[in-house]
């Protein structure tokens, strides 16, 4: 069975580099180092949210907070998983085995999945060549490793052409928080398309396991049937609505990360990196030494995303704080300096 290799391994690089966990930093995932404050909410908490089964109430209130939050008109119905993989694991499960185009290089899983399916995957190089290939039609927007965003109006355009031919037009919108202009989730609910969101990357929160795909009301009722009842617990149910609220948060988080993908990218520039792209969760770079530089970055115990099929290609999450991005720097100027004196 195919398996796809993601960030966030640590316990592996702790395993084979030694160092205690606490002292590693890990910008190997696209994940906010500085996620939603979970404690107050947790404290406010009924407690029932983990002695019972998650009601009817707790569910709808999370879906309505979903609905709000991205701006969903009222045709679109939700449908909430223990995280958008969980979707992108039985989505392929809803449809016979047919022709799928996955979107340039990007998050590997949706491929794998549909292809375990029995569905016969095709990367492409944009909307028009997936077009031609497939009725079902799979975009990371914007994609991950590359922060590539596709024009919002050529994506309803393409759902709207495919709805009538009974096709699906996927959109994966795991970073779009910090990309909000791009997101086609207020357009949810026509035939031929599905967006998926998820609280792992902006909010901080991938533990939680809180997945929502924005659709159909007939796609998402078959989503739900696959789930099954109680999908997603309660404490996930209450966070989850919490976070989506919590607008104060949202914004002021947005202007933090954006100031410090500008940071990260300047220190990548003046070490010698090319930038291929990003967002601000995130920066890509170019680099001829990639695999050596890893390899220096492990022994100084800072794990970033590498690429098996792209060995020049190197991942930067956005460090927490300056003794993060100090510990980076030090680290960057030691390997740029060693390089020179080869």
């Amino acid at each position: 069975m195919t398996r796809v290799t993601h960030g966030g391994r640590l316990d592996e690089a702790v395993a084979l580099h030694g160092g205690s966990r606490e002292k590693w930093l890990d910008l190997s995932t696209g994940i906010n180092a500085n996620g939603w404050p979970v404690k107050e909410a947790l404290e406010g908490a009924d407690k029932g949210i983990w002695q019972h089964l998650p009601d009817d109430v707790a569910w709808e209130d999370a879906a309505s907070a979903v609905r709000a939050a991205y701006r969903a008109n009222d045709k679109a119905a939700v449908s909430l998983a223990p995280g958008s993989q969980m979707h992108i694991q039985l989505l392929p499960l809803l449809y016979k085995p047919q022709n799928v185009a996955v979107v340039g290089f990007s998050y590997q899983e949706h491929g794998v999945c549909w292809q375990r399916a029995g569905h016969q995957v095709f990367m492409t190089d944009g909307l028009e060549s997936a077009e031609r290939t497939a009725r079902i039609i799979i975009v990371v927007n914007p994609n991950n490793p590359d922060g590539r965003i596709i024009d919002r109006h050529d994506l309803i355009n393409l759902s709207r052409r495919l709805g009538p031919k009974g096709g699906l037009l996927v959109v994966d919108e795991a970073f779009a928080d910090v990309a909000p202009r791009s997101s086609i989730s207020d357009q949810a609910g026509r035939d031929g398309l599905l967006v998926l969101r998820s609280l792992g990357k902006f909010y901080g929160l991938a533990g939680l396991r809180f997945g929502a795909a924005l659709t159909t009301r007939a796609l998402a009722g078959r989503l739900e049937e696959r789930l099954g009842p109680w999908a997603v617990s309660g404490p996930a149910l209450h966070l989850a609505a919490a976070a989506l609220r919590d607008d104060k948060w949202r914004k002021r988080t947005l202007t933090k990360l954006q100031a410090g993908r500008d940071t990260l990218e300047d220190m990548l520039l003046a070490q010698g990196h090319e930038v291929v792209g990003g967002t601000a969760l995130y920066v890509l770079s170019r680099n001829e030494r990639a695999e050596e530089l890893n390899a220096h970055l492990l022994s100084k115990h800072i794990l970033v995303r590498t690429f098996p099929g792209q060995p020049t290609w190197l991942r930067f999450g956005i460090p927490a704080n300056k003794t993060a991005f100090n510990k980076l720097e030090k680290a960057l100027k030691e390997f740029h300096t060693l390089a020179e004196e080869a």
